[in-house]
């Protein structure tokens, strides 16, 4: 928890040993100056200790506009009917609440209990990945406001001047204007079909919780049958809540319905991070930050 508040996000909060931790470890370690070990040692432990006030969880009572809809449920696979929808937004008022505080329903059910009333005042139990600090820049929309509120994205971010996807490990790097490692996050990028497209590219700009072109031109898994269509925007559309563009046509960095599969599944070429991540992301970067895809 401590980690994914000072930028090295191991994705989905769950508490868990795993490759994510390890990765989120050894970024915190490199900044800090440290032995990359990808362990919790003496160094790490002495390195995190001025923030041991961050306490792991935190019991908050639910208020309306937590609980607020609307939901889409059963959520349709199919292009075309995801098409005449209004919005692509949750599935259930459960994977809302997990997606604000970084984490997934079924941890949310271990740190609380099945018999856990969802009502205004009842008091939950989360993963504490509340913010310091709303006051989002006021030139930014108000609906992307309101989606950095629901995320519980802070509103303080390092400035990045270089982004480095990293295929060998599976991360994307922020690197502020001297070289320096300022934040990281864990991703999925390309498969054997689509892959990273290898080279320095530049982010062209964003796209505050985009709509969806489909094109089954572009993608080598659609059916044959299939057919383009307009997908309305919303956190369980294909790109998440967020688009940042690349040079590199057709390419980008984005979040996902699934946070659960970053860095545990195939992209088709573009760079998939957590909604929550993508987003404090789009917070760091602007028009003309360099992008650099390597093995």
């Amino acid at each position: 928890m401590i980690l994914d508040h000072l930028g090295f996000s191991p994705g989905v909060l769950d508490g868990r040993q795993g490759k994510s931790l390890v990765a989120a470890l050894k970024g915190f370690q490199e900044q800090q100056g440290l032995p990359m070990t990808g362990e919790m040692d003496q160094n790490t432990l002495r390195a995190l200790y001025p923030h041991r006030a961050w306490r792991p969880t935190q019991t908050i009572a639910l208020t309306p506009e937590m609980l607020a809809g609307p939901y889409v449920n059963p959520m349709p696979k199919d292009p075309q009917v995801q098409a005449k929808l209004p919005a692509l937004g949750y599935r259930s008022i459960m994977e809302k609440l997990g997606e604000m505080f970084h984490t997934t329903p079924a941890v949310l059910l271990e740190l609380n209990s099945p018999t856990t009333r969802l009502a205004p005042g009842s008091k939950v139990v989360f993963p504490n990945a509340v913010p310091a600090s709303r006051s989002y820049d006021p030139k930014l929309p108000e609906a992307w406001r309101t989606t950095l509120a629901n995320l519980n994205i802070n509103a303080e971010q390092p400035v990045g001047a270089k982004i480095v996807v990293d295929k060998s490990d599976e991360v994307l790097r922020v690197l502020d204007k001297d070289g320096k490692l300022v934040a990281q996050f864990m991703a999925t990028m390309g498969s054997e079909h689509d892959p990273l497209p290898i080279g320095t590219w530049k982010i062209l700009g964003p796209a505050y919780n985009p709509p969806f072109h489909y094109n089954p031109d572009l993608f080598w898994d659609a059916k044959a049958s299939a057919k383009a269509a307009l997908l309305p925007p919303g956190p369980n559309g294909p790109v998440g809540v967020v688009w940042l563009d690349l040079s590199k046509p057709h390419y980008g960095i984005h979040g996902t319905p699934e946070p659960s599969t970053i860095g545990r599944a195939e992209s088709h070429g573009c760079i998939r991070l957590t909604n929550w991540d993508a987003a404090r992301l789009a917070l760091m970067v602007k028009s003309g930050t360099p992008a650099v895809f390597q093995k």
